[in-house]
């Protein structure tokens, strides 16, 4: 498997950590979910190996800075707009998971020419009057991922605590082992490791999603764009995070789009089948 190269980039006032895996072929960006980072996307990378790909740990996650709350979704977009600046991207196919895709949905309006196409992968872009909704609720509970378990002996110790349950055991085991090992960074305060991105951060980045209506920016987009939506949340689960969070209706917001419906697949999709989400990108870069 290619081993990337990790760099770090000065944008918005935070450090990011950025890796890049070389090739001559069509450059990939992958941006991830909240609670996640860039290694994530390991598994999708090793089945693309004549493309350049770069991924990135979002603000507060990974090995990148973890500026004080708030974590407006916002923020994230605009992070990815100037970093592909800062990388010299132009026409580069972007795939972005859950917030990602928010966040490259957004960096795509902002600055037009560095995507050529957008693959968003069950991407948390709510209706619009569920963000209004949400906004006026703001601040009304502690999210739960603030509950986490932050402290784990070893990543093989959060691994087999994980692969047994949902989740977690429809993943790929390659991806959940990736999760794991680059997700724990050494415990400061004392042995073993915690999580790279701390659950505070999780949990504030959860609640910055409030305020994320970005329909306006969507309106501005003339790319080809794919999304990839997973089966539906249950009515009587609202708190169900395996289920999908798209607007069913995102496609017609798009000025050209198509919507894909994934029903045999959760809200993990790439880290269930990292090999179909590869093959999607490939499409995208032929043109399909």
């Amino acid at each position: 498997m290619r081993e990337p190269i990790a760099t770090r980039h000065s944008v918005n006032g935070v450090e990011l950590q950025v890796y890049e895996w070389p090739a001559p072929g069509p450059t990939v960006f992958l941006a991830h979910a909240t609670g996640f980072h860039a290694r994530c996307w390991d598994q999708v990378v090793a089945r693309l190996p004549e493309f350049r790909c770069i991924a990135v740990d979002m603000r507060g996650h990974g090995l990148s800075s973890q500026p004080e709350p708030p974590y407006l979704w916002r923020y994230f977009g605009e992070d990815v707009a100037a970093l592909a600046r800062a990388l010299g991207l132009e026409g580069a196919i972007a795939a972005g998971h859950s917030k990602g895709g928010y966040a490259i949905t957004l960096a795509a309006a902002l600055e037009p020419g560095i995507f050529s196409r957008l693959l968003l992968i069950d991407p948390v872009i709510l209706s619009p009057s569920a963000y209004k909704s949400m906004a006026e609720r703001e601040g009304e509970v502690e999210h739960f991922a603030a509950r986490r378990r932050n402290e784990w002996p070893s990543p093989e110790a959060m691994f087999e605590s994980f692969k047994g349950r949902p989740p977690f055991n429809a993943w790929d085991p390659a991806v959940l082992h990736d999760y794991c090992q680059f997700g724990l960074v050494p415990n400061p305060n004392g042995d073993g490791c915690v999580l790279a991105c701390p659950p505070r951060i999780e949990a504030a980045t959860y609640m910055g999603s409030s305020g994320g209506d970005i329909y306006g920016e969507i309106g501005t987009l003339d790319i080809p764009v794919r999304i990839l939506r997973a089966r539906e949340r249950s009515a009587d689960s609202p708190g169900d995070m395996s289920g999908s969070p798209t607007n069913p209706e995102l496609v017609k917001h798009f000025s050209r789009a198509e919507d894909i419906h994934l029903p045999k697949y959760s809200h993990f999709i790439p880290m269930e089948d990292p090999g179909f989400i590869a093959e999607q990108l490939r499409e995208l870069a032929s043109g399909l």
